[in-house]
């Protein structure tokens, strides 16, 4: 290029004009450095012998001095666009890059999502587990898998779902796998990409590779989610990410079915202690009364009086007990379920009550829906207890009980015409059976009330608000 400027008149031939395409596309391609080098080149190589061989050496110099800036000038202009144009690239990558981690952020938080969505709300363990190890291999693809729970009791692991592998339903701590170990005792997921090489053996004996996520809820380990597969190298970092995301609300999930479990165990307890509570007040006086009664005959006898019809009151009185028993385990078994309306439990109590005791027992009932059966069942064990107190100690003729319930309020009301409490007593724990009143309204939130009016009966009621 340079040769045919100088041969057909230097910076004056009409190929003068390649220079610049050249220094242009040197401009674009390789930057400031390689361009600017290119045009200096030019410049010397046609400017230089023009100037030696040229008869007006003015003119030369002005002509060759012209082009030399135009040449430096698209050198620039092109370096400096390549720049930019570079620059826009490298923004154009770093965008699309933050694009495709935001869509892999977005993918993932709404994988999470669905799973906070879709662990079941139910509170019994098994139905838990099951729907945490359903959801788990809808999200990762893996060949094993396993739920292990702590026992802080005896320092051992219950492996309480498996998949794809049979494991012992019990590890003792120490013979926890390593990666196991490792996610048990550090704050977040642990992959083993190659367990054969690195950190094995995994929980499965074929595993290749692996993903451990501990489950914390409320500060303390629960346990373990274990996913593995044969084939090493198989999970990514978007696994892992998502395994610990999915951790946490199935720890959330399960340290609350293992609550309600212990509560489950407790709320048993409770309710056999009441049932021997309602037993000794019910049949312990009348018991402790047939012993003093047989006591008292055993010494008439031994004074050669005559006991006959002392046996005949007491074969009436032992009567009376046992209809008492066969009663009082019948009002036991008396509850609500989801074919028996509260309604209908307290009408056939109310016959009862009228039979054996003559007191006219009226039932009001306005129902537009059921309270869950926990809840209804709670309050139907409060109006029974305090229809049975107005039973035994009102000495009233009428007993009028009201059912109100709309599905999430209800109130239960029981009001006696009787003689009333004696002063002092309305509201006392120990007074007719209100302890266990105030337990079983407690347990749901609901409120208790006792009125009572001497000479004019009492008035138990128990409300259940909406926003208990």
């Amino acid at each position: 290029m340079g040769l045919a400027c100088v041969s057909t008149g230097y910076f004056l031939s009409p190929f003068a004009f390649s220079t610049l395409t050249a220094v242009a596309v040197a401009g674009f391609l390789s930057g400031f450095a390689v361009s600017l080098r290119l045009a200096a080149a030019s410049c010397v190589a046609i400017g230089l012998p023009w100037l030696i061989e040229a008869s007006d050496r003015g003119e030369a110099a002005r002509t060759t001095t012209q082009w030399a800036a135009e040449l430096f000038l698209v050198g620039i202009v092109t370096s400096y666009a390549r720049r930019i144009s570079s620059d826009a690239d490298e923004q154009r990558t770093a965008a699309l890059d933050r694009m495709g981690r935001l869509g892999d952020a977005n993918d993932l938080l709404y994988s999470l999502h669905q799973v906070a969505q879709e662990l079941p709300s139910s509170l019994d363990l098994d139905e838990v587990l099951d729907s945490t190890m359903a959801r788990l291999r809808e999200m990762i693809d893996f060949d094993s898998a396993a739920i292990v729970l702590r026992e802080d009791a005896d320092d051992t692991w219950a492996v309480a779902r498996r998949f794809g592998a049979r494991l012992p339903e019990t590890i003792i701590a120490s013979d926890l796998p390593k990666p196991l170990l490792a996610a048990s005792t550090s704050g977040g997921v642990i992959s083993e990409p190659n367990l054969l090489r690195t950190g094995g053996p995994g929980l499965a004996a074929r595993a290749g590779a692996g993903v451990y996520a501990p489950l914390r809820a409320r500060g303390s380990l629960v346990g373990l989610l274990v996913i593995e597969h044969p084939d090493a190298f198989k999970f990514d970092s978007r696994d892992a990410d998502l395994l610990g995301g999915f951790g946490e609300p199935a720890a959330l999930a399960i340290d609350n079915a293992r609550w309600f479990a212990r509560l489950r165990t407790v709320g048993a307890d409770e309710e056999r202690t009441r049932i021997a509570r309602d037993l000794h007040d019910r049949i312990g006086q009348s018991l402790a009364y047939l012993a003093f009664e047989l006591d008292r005959i055993v010494r008439k006898n031994d004074r050669a009086d005559p006991v006959g019809e002392d046996l005949a009151g007491l074969r009436s009185d032992v009567r009376g007990v046992v209809r008492e028993v066969r009663d009082t385990l019948y009002d036991l078994r008396t509850d609500v379920s989801d074919e028996k309306t509260i309604e209908e439990v307290l009408g056939e109590f109310a016959r009862r009550v009228t039979d054996r005791s003559g007191i006219d027992v009226v039932i009001r009932v306005d129902e537009s829906a059921r309270l869950p059966r926990l809840q209804e069942r709670e309050l139907w064990r409060i109006a029974q207890e305090a229809i049975v107190n107005a039973e035994r100690h009102s000495e009233s003729s009428r007993i009028e009980v009201f059912w109100f319930s709309n599905g999430v309020e209800a109130v239960a009301e029981v009001r006696d015409d009787g003689i009333g409490m004696p002063d002092g007593r309305v509201g006392r724990l120990d007074s007719y059976g209100m302890l266990g009143m105030r337990e079983r309204a407690a347990s749901i939130g609901a409120t208790l009330s006792v009125d009572s009016v001497p000479r004019r009966g009492v008035t138990v009621r128990a409300a259940l608000s909406g926003r208990s």
